[in-house]
């Protein structure tokens, strides 16, 4: 959608009726000014309803793009436009979350309609007892599983775009499809 011709669009200032009294009979200066609404009025139409255009929920499909990027969160032109201003409504949640596994099922839950487990290969340890034996070296390899909740089918491909935008640079990621939600395996949950 573009705002910058939009036929038979009202001015709320026509020019016309602005000019001293020698134009306001003059047929040419009327035909010409009325010529200037008609490119002026889209631009009043957008600056009286500027706030709406920062409200994912109100903005123009074609702006939310530019909103999203403007608040540096992932916007695919693919998903529904219901899931995109949700994400884009979200983004500082979303961001406060980012880099954890809860953000990331929140992400994938949100943009996709899946369901996820994470199995993260990297790791913290720390010891009280100085000259303590190193610990095993992390595996480095970031596992997703997922499973469709709102979806019929997956998109391994949509799912690891998703988990590699997301992903620290130095882990590799694997993203698995399952039927259904796996049975629980201890998994360790984080805010």
């Amino acid at each position: 959608m573009s705002r910058a011709a939009v036929p038979g669009l009202p001015t709320p200032h026509p020019i016309g009726g602005l000019l001293p009294a020698l134009y306001a009979d003059d047929d040419f200066a009327q035909r010409f000014t009325a010529g200037l609404d008609t490119v002026l009025a889209p631009v009043f139409a957008t600056l009286d309803n500027l706030p709406a255009y920062f409200q994912p929920r109100l903005a123009p499909p074609d702006f939310l793009a530019w909103l999203a990027r403007w608040l540096g969160v992932e916007d695919d032109p693919s998903w529904p436009d219901e899931v995109r201003r949700t994400v884009v409504a979200r983004a500082v949640e979303l961001h406060r979350l980012r880099g954890t596994r809860r953000g990331l099922r929140e992400l994938l839950r949100l943009a996709l309609g899946v369901g996820a487990r994470i199995t993260d290969g990297g790791g913290v340890y720390w010891s009280t007892t100085p000259g303590a034996p190193l610990p095993p070296a992390p595996s480095g390899e970031l596992l997703v599983r997922v499973w469709p909740e709102r979806v019929a089918e997956v998109d391994p491909a949509q799912v690891l775009a998703v988990v590699r935008a997301s992903c620290p640079v130095h882990l590799s990621c694997r993203v698995e499809v399952l039927p259904g939600p796996p049975p629980d395996e201890g998994e360790v949950t984080d805010a």
